[in-house]
């Protein structure tokens, strides 16, 4: 009790209170801004903690920590674009029932689940950093590996009705995580000759390509704001209401969040995913899932606000950091000279419990500010959402190229892009391709050191069939479930996901349902032939997504083939007016490349604000003066130059 009162004193030093909430306010406008989020903000504040003493400096960062997954809450729910890839589940849930007027709901319930989240994070790890060191220490690979499946197979199976399409989707994710270099071999894999593809994709590009980019092009084809329904803020009630009836789910998953966070490597991405299949498990109506389920807000919002907390238990103990975030923080802790261990527990006690009472109070201010900017944020969604497009697409396109600054990275998020509109128009989950993509390096470094130290004998290890059961049980009573219907001689699709009794699956198929099937089994089979050449350990896990992501995907083309040729009337192209923004975009990627970011960028603005927005042409040229500086300073702020055409560099 004196340290942690010695530490809350050193806290409210005028100095280090203003460095808290400095780090909160810019923790909360990167984590507005998809694409950038808490590495982009704690990487842009890392220069300016020199400006403190290292308890300042300290408290800027965890303030920018604190506050990330509170306020993407505000983009994921508005927009459809999660400002984190841990967001995914709060834009699927969120932006429906944003799209039906509930925005205001949706965001009350997602920033008290975070300040909530936030909160047992900081007393979790107050209790946890004496303890913790032993727990973390008996989880062998063998468990890890099975914690990082258990991620991926939620997140497969609990979005939408269609268990061999998840599950396919999730294959897909596992294979786009192993391009580049081999961890355990001295390979490179599907690099097709390039060298911007050396070290592989970037997970900010992989999110707004399959998420944000499908929800631009959509919208912009739409036209009109939003949501239809003029969102009431002033009633606070109904987000209250929601928070109070899942109080305990999100407790639990805060609780969930806080244990993935213990364990490097998996983190909010995975921990978000358990979470979100424990709301869908303990809830009876499954039906609403995927449609606007403020339970799916609740439970994501818990899980990750404390699992980015949690990450610094093993950022301080052993200096193993839990996320990128924790990273730099870890860097900073060296910077000021602090060396993480477990001696730090007995030789620097102020400084966590510092830690400890930096991020509660960031994580309630970050929510205060985030309530009292709502009344203004969720009006957003009543304005032509071309005036949000515009600038929305600059952020991206910026946010994408700051991560190997190459042309590559706006060719992958545009070519994602339409993957990830393709999904969304065959009903192809798109958040097991996030997840299975992030958990491709954690799970080929498990699998491999397991196979190495274990054998196969890791298989009947105690822990991992307590682990695999939470995998285990559902199919068993999935297939269960199947029988006893088939019994009663009812339809196995009317009962098997607890579907909604007016929404039926559809008899027949259509172009993108084709297309994406097709997409995949040729992915797939491209990929087995590539695998073929590469070392026995640089395939590994290659071979581990292939394999059944190959049968999985021809059985769906298979059953696709079959609904055509039985309801050949029922084939239909979707979405005929969204083919025109696709090739808008792709002229956008075009001119960025031959005219540079500049050029293409003043053209791209003026064609969208008066032709989607219906601005006259001084109204365009103004706002897009307006949104022109504002993307080169954010250039500017992340220290890199805007890309450059192939014709302006070679002319001039």
């Amino acid at each position: 009790m004196d340290n942690a009162l010695a530490a809350l004193s050193e806290l409210f030093e005028p100095l280090r209170l203003f460095a808290l909430i400095m780090g909160v306010l810019a923790g909360m406008v990167f984590g507005m801004l998809p694409g950038l989020g808490g590495v982009a903000a704690v990487s842009i504040m890392l220069p300016f903690i020199f400006l403190f003493d290292s308890y300042a400096g300290l408290a800027l960062l965890l303030g920018a920590i604190s506050v990330v997954y509170t306020s993407d809450t505000i983009t994921s729910v508005l927009l459809g674009a999660p400002g984190s890839p841990a967001s995914a589940p709060t834009a699927i849930e969120g932006h429906a029932m944003a799209r039906r007027g509930e925005a205001a709901t949706a965001l009350g319930l997602g920033f008290l689940a975070s300040m909530t989240g936030g909160l047992i994070g900081a007393m979790t790890l107050a209790l946890a950093i004496p303890v913790a060191g032993p727990i973390v220490l008996a989880l062998g690979t063998p468990e890890l590996l099975m914690f990082a499946l258990i991620g991926l197979y939620f997140a497969s199976s609990m979005i939408g009705r269609d268990l061999a399409v998840g599950l396919a989707a999730g294959c897909l994710g596992l294979l786009i995580g192993t391009i580049g270099p081999a961890p355990a071999a001295a390979n490179f894999r599907f690099t097709f000759g390039q060298a911007y593809l050396l070290d592989g994709l970037s997970l900010t590009i992989v999110a707004l390509g399959l998420f944000a980019v499908p929800e631009i092009i959509s919208m912009l084809s739409g036209g009109g704001g939003i949501s239809s329904k003029r969102q009431v803020v002033s009633n606070w009630s109904s987000g209250f209401v929601e928070f109070w009836k899942s109080r305990w789910l999100i407790i639990r998953s805060a609780f969930i969040g806080t244990f993935g966070g213990f364990v490097p490597a998996v983190g909010a991405n995975a921990s978000t995913w358990v979470a979100y299949g424990h709301a869908m498990s303990s809830t009876k109506d499954k039906s609403r899932f995927g449609k606007g389920e403020p339970r799916g807000v609740a439970a994501a919002e818990g899980a990750n606000n404390a699992t980015v907390i949690s990450d610094l238990v093993p950022t301080l103990l052993f200096s193993v950091p839990g996320g990128p975030a924790a990273a730099i923080f870890l860097g900073a802790l060296f910077s000021f000279g602090f060396f993480p261990g477990p001696r730090m527990v007995t030789e620097e006690p102020v400084l966590l419990y510092l830690i400890v009472w930096s991020v509660a109070l960031a994580s309630i201010v970050g929510a205060a500010i985030c309530f009292a900017i709502t009344p203004l944020v969720a009006q957003l969604t009543r304005i032509r959402f071309a005036l949000i497009a515009a600038p929305l697409m600059l952020v991206m396109v910026a946010g994408a190229y700051q991560a190997t600054q190459s042309l590559g990275d706006i060719s992958i998020l545009l070519l994602l892009g339409v993957i990830g509109w393709i999904m969304k128009q065959a009903e192809w989950p798109r958040a097991p391709v996030l997840v299975g993509f992030v958990l491709a390096t954690p799970v080929e470094q498990y699998f491999w050191l397991t196979t190495q130290i274990h054998g196969w004998s890791w298989l009947g290890r105690p822990g991992v069939l307590l682990i695999a059961s939470f995998i285990i049980v559902p199919l068993i009573w999935r297939a269960a479930s199947r029988w006893i219907a088939k019994r009663k001689a009812i339809s196995p699709l009317s009962v098997s996901a607890d579907a909604d009794p007016d929404v039926s699956k559809p008899t027949g198929t259509t172009a993108a349902r084709l297309a994406m099937s097709v997409i995949a089994v040729a992915i797939f089979g491209y990929a087995l032939a590539e695998a073929m050449g590469f070392r026995a350990n640089a395939r590994l896990l290659p071979l581990l997504a292939i394999i059944p992501g190959l049968a999985l995907a021809i059985f769906v083309v298979v059953r696709e083939g079959i609904r055509l040729t039985r309801n050949v009337d029922q084939f239909h192209f979707e979405a005929k007016a969204d083919y025109p923004i696709i090739a808008l975009l792709i002229g956008y990627a075009l001119g960025i490349a031959l005219f540079g970011f500049q050029v293409a960028t003043a053209v791209f603005l003026i064609f969208v604000l008066t032709r989607f927005a219906g601005l006259r042409l001084l109204g365009a040229l103004a706002y897009a003066t307006i949104l022109f500086v504002g993307i080169n300073g954010l250039f500017s702020l992340m220290r890199i130059a805007p890309p450059e055409g192939y014709l302006i560099s070679n002319l001039f």
